[in-house]
């Protein structure tokens, strides 16, 4: 089986010109499905079939695995066979009747309201760090914005007569987003202390006076993780996937929900529903008595 995929990382090398990062990818997948094969004693290529393959993909699911990877791995399989039958090292290519698992999304972690709400009260609301850091997380869970909208909005982008912010998101697309009251108030807070004079135009600032960074945060948010005995694996992407259930599973409608995220395809959205129907699903089975 080696002599075959040696060929195949030739040919991709030298015929086709790819470069070395994309022929050592293609390599990595390819190995992985070859250790796959030799755990069930398969030891030719020509006796592979779709089923094989399926039960390799389901195999990578169950690690965890987002569906993106699975499917880059799926498409290197593919290119693989596809040589393999060109050359006649096997008779019909058997990726080509596999489904890519473009939909098997892996379901958002979630925060539970209760571990919100001791999330956003951990910070010290004694300290000028800690009353920054309470906007923030204030603000992430009221808003749904992704880590790297936060760090880099201006003063200038919250109205706080209307409590709406303007944030530039993915592929450079401008939204507004309403802000909460909560939120709002904890981020007047923040402004009494926040240094006007090095602060710049950023909103939220390091203590040297820098721009605050994703990495930054994302410290931070794990401090306070452990401050509140959330128990659970925290990052601040979290509180957008709990921002959005949350909403959902309180009435709101999908579609506002998706232009709060500034989702441009609503299937995207719609994974929070799903993540709210296997809660429902949970909690019916944990209290019913006959679940």
């Amino acid at each position: 089986m080696d002599s075959e995929v040696n060929r195949f990382l030739n040919y991709i090398r030298l015929e086709k010109g790819l470069a070395e990062n994309s022929c050592e990818a293609y390599k990595n997948d390819i190995a992985l499905f070859q250790e796959f094969l030799e755990q069930k004693k398969i030891c030719k290529w020509d006796i592979v079939t779709p089923e094989h393959i399926i039960g390799f993909l389901k195999a990578r699911r169950k690690k965890n695995l987002q569906s993106s990877t699975i499917s880059r791995e799926l498409i290197s399989l593919r290119v693989f066979f596809r040589f393999l039958t060109s050359e006649g090292f096997v008779k019909a290519d058997v990726c080509s009747r596999v489904e890519s698992p473009k939909l098997w999304k892996l379901l958002p972690d979630v925060l539970s309201e209760s571990k919100v709400q001791a999330l956003l009260n951990a910070p010290d609301s004694g300290s000028e760090i800690g009353i920054r850091d309470k906007a923030m997380l204030e603000l992430l869970y009221a808003t749904g914005l992704r880590v790297s909208e936060l760090v880099n909005l201006k003063i200038h982008n919250v109205n706080f007569e209307t409590n709406f912010l303007r944030c530039v998101g993915k592929g450079n697309k401008e939204r507004i987003v309403p802000v909460g009251s909560h939120a709002v108030r904890s981020i007047q807070e923040y402004l009494k202390v926040r240094n006007p004079e090095k602060a710049g135009d950023y909103l939220f600032i390091t203590s040297r006076n820098r721009c605050m960074t994703r990495e930054n945060f994302w410290k931070r948010i794990k401090h306070y993780s452990k401050i509140a005995g959330i128990g659970q694996k925290i990052y601040p992407h979290l509180l957008r996937h709990s921002f959005a259930t949350h909403l959902l599973s309180h009435g709101a409608d999908l579609r506002v929900v998706q232009e709060m995220l500034g989702h441009s395809d609503i299937s995207t959205t719609q994974i929070y529903t799903h993540v709210d129907h296997h809660r429902l699903k949970n909690v019916h089975k944990k209290f019913h008595p006959r679940g």
